[in-house]
């Protein structure tokens, strides 16, 4: 069964970037770029995971995050917070908000990847 993962960066080249790894890792991707189709995506086809920039044109991250884990058709979708925010206050906030787990940028693909299979990892065997 392939994985599928969606993407909300304001920053196209990241974007491009993890819909091409990512997809060559043998995941399905969803990488957009706007907020607000983002929330209507997910709320739609909720993805496997969700990576979660959190500055973002017109709204923070870590209000995306709040809404989509109060919300009963994403709230057990694990998110991955992917950010230049790299202070603990941002780090604790993001993961006290529903985060499963927080990278920083500039970061290694390969670690995202493990990271990304990980929480995958984990969130099967809580719903096994």
């Amino acid at each position: 069964m392939v994985r599928t993962i969606a993407v909300l960066d304001d920053e196209e080249d990241i974007l491009e970037l993890l819909r091409t790894y990512l997809t060559r890792a043998g995941f399905k991707v969803t990488a957009l770029g706007e907020p607000e189709k983002f929330l209507k995506t997910v709320a739609k086809e909720p993805p496997d995971l969700i990576l979660l920039d959190l500055m973002l044109p017109g709204t923070d991250g870590l209000e995306i995050c709040r809404y989509l884990k109060n919300r009963p058709e994403t709230a057990s979708v694990p998110i991955i917070m992917l950010t230049a925010r790299s202070q603990e206050a941002d780090r604790v906030t993001g993961l006290e908000l529903g985060a499963d787990d927080y990278v920083t940028k500039p970061f290694s693909l390969r670690e995202l990847e493990a990271r990304i299979k990980a929480v995958l990892r984990r969130q099967q065997a809580t719903a096994a």
